[in-house]
């Protein structure tokens, strides 16, 4: 064994120490632990978050979106859709326009997120999984449906196909204003729900209704806001995104799902960064009692140290002994922090004793995710800032050595 630490773990046992300074010593190493565990649990509960958003995502938005790079809309016939359906990879292509637009039924009313799609927007659809009420269906036979978030299902107290009270969509028309006739200035369109869904709480103003009731509703003929695609092979999508983008050209934005919501993305690894950070400092205010324990040590020692000199030891060996004693310290709280924070993490994964405690939450249990690079990363920090703690007073002890 290392002869340093073989003293320093010597120093961290003694019995003849068991005084003040050891009670510093299991002081610092409880501030650790409970540091560390936090931040190992802090961090998992960030994973956590932003994986449920990627499933949320998964649900409702596509793995491709097709934007025009300037303006609100693009004409259909500037596109190729033919090319674009024969590349490898690709499943379904869903035309969408997509506006804002009023909802009402009866004397209720809200503005809404109205999104035509056309028949393939049927096909396979992932919101099949996150419907609460009637059926996914915006189109059978010639009859056209509303399929709507839950917001907008509760808000308007709708009824799924309930013929009698459908929901009507209000849209400005596209011309202008008559002062005589302000009726006129409006698009009506009456539509029966076929069901709802329910997903994260910006999406409960969303309602989807047929591409041609669209057009109808909006006037926009022969024209598009955006192309959703879906892919059959997901680890494709790199690779079919570089293919469209050399496809469509320079006034087209080709968008991933994590492209889309980058913002939210940006939000949760800023917010998880100083977390991060303000935790560690945390940790280094805990870390200061190492600092005055490793001092305290270093006085009590002072005439082994000086023992050691008389008997040739170098000074790398004592300062050696007084950095393994404050690794002791801090290594021994930061595993038990450790094994507390995976154990609460892993717990929560496998029992979700904790309940997110809302009554319409995509999931019971609040989201935890284990990452390794979290815990390697934290395990560096705070081994970082215990050795940070443990030089300067084993550099102390080293002048001990030069004053005898």
């Amino acid at each position: 064994m290392n002869l340093s630490f073989h003293i320093a773990k010597k120093y961290f046992f003694s019995g003849k120490k068991r005084g003040f300074i050891h009670f510093i010593s299991i002081i610092s190493m409880l501030g650790v632990c409970v540091g560390t565990a936090a931040l190992i649990i802090v961090l998992s509960v960030f994973n956590g978050l932003e994986d449920l958003n990627r499933t949320i995502f998964k649900s409702s938005d596509p793995d491709i979106k097709v934007t025009p790079a300037s303006g609100k809309t693009f004409p259909l016939d500037s596109l190729n859709l033919d090319n674009m359906r024969q590349i490898s990879g690709i499943s379904v292509i869903t035309e969408v326009i997509e506006d804002n637009a009023l909802a009402r039924r009866e004397d209720q009313q809200i503005i809404v997120d109205v999104k035509g799609v056309d028949s393939t927007f049927q096909i396979n659809n992932p919101l099949e999984n996150n419907k609460f009420d009637g059926e996914l269906v915006i189109s059978e036979g010639d009859e056209s449906f509303a399929f709507v978030g839950g917001g907008v299902y509760q808000t308007l107290n709708l009824q799924s196909f309930n013929y009698l009270r459908p929901l009507q969509l209000w849209y400005p028309r596209n011309q202008k204003l008559n002062a005589l006739n302000p009726e006129d200035n409006i698009n009506r369109l009456y539509l029966p729900v076929s069901g709802a869904f329910i997903l994260e709480q910006q999406y409960d103003n969303l309602v989807y209704i047929p591409l041609k009731e669209m057009e109808k509703l909006t006037e926009l003929y022969n024209q598009r806001t955006s192309l959703e695609i879906r892919l059959s092979d997901e680890t494709k999508t790199k690779e079919i995104k570089t293919k469209l983008k050399e496809i469509l050209g320079a006034s087209y934005l080709v968008k991933d799902r994590d492209e889309q919501n980058e913002a939210l993305y940006r939000a949760i690894k800023i917010e998880k960064l100083f977390i991060f950070l303000a935790l560690l400092f945390i940790i280094g205010i805990a870390s200061f009692n190492i600092y005055f324990a490793l001092s305290m040590l270093v006085l009590d020692k002072k005439d082994d140290i000086q023992t050691l000199s008389a008997l040739g030891a170098e000074k790398s060996l004592v300062r050696q002994i007084f950095v393994a004693e404050g690794g002791i310290i801090s290594l021994t709280g930061a595993l038990l922090g450790l094994i507390i924070g995976v154990g609460v993490c892993w717990s929560q994964m496998q029992y979700g004793w904790l309940s997110m405690g809302m009554q319409f939450a995509i999931v019971d249990a609040y989201p935890v995710l284990l990452k390794a690079s979290d815990v390697i990363l934290s395990l560096i920090g705070i081994v970082t800032i215990a050795f940070l703690a443990s030089w300067f007073p084993a550099s102390k002890a080293v002048k001990f050595m030069n004053n005898q």
